[in-house]
């Protein structure tokens, strides 16, 4: 099995023996999924993916103390998220072990000679192909603790908590912000009323902003997020706040199901309103599956007459698979950036 992805590609045409090692972060590669290491990772898509095969997985909320031969780090795009990946390894990780570090160029991996510098590892380069650069070099103690990166900061009211790698990290994003200005007359009432006692669930909670304006207002609230950090700043968020809500690992809707739940016949477990600010990249490039997946799927997990509330930017081409999942939709706000758009089941339909 080939490598697809150019990051691995480098990898392959190593003259290295990889059997046994850790690979944290990793994208979707046929080429890793066929190999004999473990995995891990905070995207509960890709563990699901590694699981289907067998292959053992961790997430970094579950993980115990681990002695691999080796460990390759895929540098992420955040260059504040990579840099926690490597205070944690240094922290859990035996030291000594071997650490490789892969990454595009346009994606930052030649800023981890400053940062191994800067905390005292030495560093070589491997190797560089396909845009992409590999460096070598031993894990060790540093004496920062990785949980220094979770960060509190205030908006609409509430305290919200965040970790580098969750989107709009530190601070409320603009289209979220449209989305929270549309929700009162949306939910009903002018301080959103409507949302008491409604069952609502948040697809891609982020550091939980949603979810917790909606739990503060006394909806039933289920977040889901395919993002291990978001979750943990979701379940944060809401208890920095003294509020009630279901923070879920999810990708889209596959940890909503009748063995979870115990649900109807057709595994659908159903909402009053699904709200979401969908993202549409993974790392670098446009990704339109699972905000497509979303709408799509989203008149199984809606009552009849229930509402589907999504924030996007503008130039998505989300009307048409509007209009062909609901039969049409409304447009609530249009800021030229973003728009806020609703979509009602047919109230006829089961």
């Amino acid at each position: 099995m080939s490598a697809e992805t150019p990051v691995c590609q480098l990898l392959e045409r190593q003259a290295f023996d990889y059997r046994g090692w850790l690979w944290v972060a990793p994208p979707r590669d046929a080429w890793l999924e066929a190999g004999q290491g473990s995995l891990l990772s905070a995207d509960q898509a890709v563990r699901t993916a590694w699981q289907a095969r067998g292959l053992s997985t961790l997430s970094p909320f579950e993980a115990g103390e681990a002695a691999p031969p080796g460990v390759v780090l895929f540098w992420p795009k955040s260059h504040a998220l990579g840099e926690w990946w490597l205070l944690w390894l240094c922290a859990h990780l035996p030291p000594g072990t071997p650490l490789q570090l892969v990454g595009e160029n346009q994606g930052g991996i030649k800023r981890v000679l400053k940062v191994l510098a800067a905390l005292g590892l030495g560093c070589r380069k491997v190797d560089s192909a396909r845009r992409c650069g590999l460096y070598a070099t031993r894990l060790d103690r540093v004496g920062i603790d990785p949980d220094d990166a979770w960060m509190s900061f205030e908006a609409e009211g509430l305290q919200l908590v965040s970790h580098p790698g969750v989107f709009g990290h530190g601070k409320l994003d603009d289209g979220t912000r449209l989305l929270l200005g549309e929700l009162p007359a949306a939910l009903g009432g002018p301080l959103g009323e409507g949302a008491d006692e409604a069952e609502i669930l948040d697809v891609g909670c982020g550091d939980g902003i949603l979810a917790a304006w909606l739990a503060r207002r006394g909806a039933r609230v289920t977040a889901t997020d395919v993002n291990a950090f978001a979750v943990e700043a979701t379940r944060r968020t809401l208890e920095a706040n003294g509020l009630i809500g279901e923070a879920l690992e999810s990708d889209v809707y596959s940890a909503l199901d009748a063995r979870r739940y115990g649900a109807r016949r057709d595994g659908a477990r159903r909402f009053d309103v699904i709200i979401s600010n969908p993202p549409f990249h993974q790392e670098r490039a446009i990704d339109y599956g699972p905000a497509g997946r979303l709408i799509r799927e989203a008149p199984e997990h809606l009552h009849p007459g229930g509402q589907l509330l999504l924030v996007a930017n503008a130039f998505l081409p989300y009307p048409d698979l509007l209009t062909r999942t609901f039969g049409g939709f409304e447009i609530l706000a249009d800021d030229r950036r973003f728009r806020v758009y609703r979509a009602i089941k047919d109230g006829s339909r089961g």
